[in-house]
């Protein structure tokens, strides 16, 4: 057999393993995000439709001020967890790759919030606000106060997912060859220049993926939304009464499950998507071009 038949026989074979995976991503996701987009476009109710609405569904979204407030705090939620998260991660980060003993018992308890899932965790720190916090620290629990209760999930959040992304900075760190930072050091450079001269811009491609994991998952957070405050409390905005702490996942399931409109909630669905797919691109295509600069 020739060389251009074991590159046929090569492809057939590597397509023949692909194939299950297409398949599976054919039917799970292609197919019913199709299918998803269609009924947006029609008066579906979970289970059938009757006509065509055209763009309706969509003309309405925008008309609700429960959704477009949903969409305002989901964005200043993702804008304050990004950042916490992502500072909070890299000083636990840099504490586990110093030369403490207990560097090995800090990684494992740092990380031990996330695994606990979002549901258990926002039930847990419901009792953590209403009863261990109040009265002692605060007059008033935060999960009751408009102003106040964004920020709960906010420190919520940064609690558990901080030790997931800590990891990732721990792995970056660790690739920084040692004859570098002893060059620096060498060089009279202090600690504090070494860490913004040197490692930080040799690990810029580990940010960019912490950066991008901190703001897809912030932006789509919904268990922990759902446990912790389920959108509570309520607040007028524009004379109507609104949930203050509804984000978007969690508007789309009340909108769909809640009240029953599945063409509308599918369609927040979809616009969903196609934001948080701007978004995702936008910060990878900012921070790689950040990379560059570095």
């Amino acid at each position: 057999m020739g060389v251009e038949g074991k590159n046929i026989q090569r492809d057939i074979t590597s397509a023949l393993f692909l194939l299950p995976m297409v398949i599976a991503f054919l039917f799970t996701i292609l197919i019913p995000f199709a299918v998803g987009v269609f009924y947006t476009f029609t008066d579906w109710t979970g289970l059938r439709y009757t006509e065509i609405v055209g763009l309706q569904n969509y003309a309405t979204i925008f008309r609700q001020n429960d959704y477009v407030y949903s969409l305002i705090i989901t964005v200043v939620f993702t804008l304050l967890s990004m950042l916490l998260v992502n500072v909070a991660s890299f000083a636990l980060a840099l504490l586990c790759t110093s030369d403490i003993r207990v560097n090995n018992f800090c990684r494992a308890s740092f990380f031990m919030p996330n695994m606990i899932g979002g549901l258990v965790l926002g039930y847990v720190w419901q009792f953590v606000f209403n009863q261990a916090l109040t009265p002692f620290v605060f007059e008033k629990t935060m999960l009751s106060d408009p102003n106040l209760a964004l920020f709960a999930i906010v420190i919520v959040f940064t609690w558990q997912y901080a030790g997931y992304i800590m990891m990732i900075y721990i792995t970056g760190l660790q690739t920084i060859p040692e004859a570098i930072i002893e060059a620096s050091g060498i060089d009279g450079a202090s600690a504090a220049r070494t860490l913004f001269k040197v490692k930080i811009p040799l690990i810029a491609n580990t940010f960019t993926v912490c950066v991008f994991l901190t703001l897809v998952n912030s932006f789509k957070i919904f268990d922990l939304n759902f446990a912790l405050t389920s959108g509570a409390p309520a607040r007028i905005v524009g004379g109507r009464p609104v949930s203050s702490t509804e984000f978007l996942a969690l508007n789309i399931y009340q909108t769909s499950i809640g009240r029953n409109l599945f063409a509308l909630g599918q369609a927040k669905a979809v616009i969903f998507f196609i934001l948080l797919a701007a978004v995702a691109l936008t910060q990878v295509w900012i921070s790689k071009k950040s990379e560059v600069e570095l």
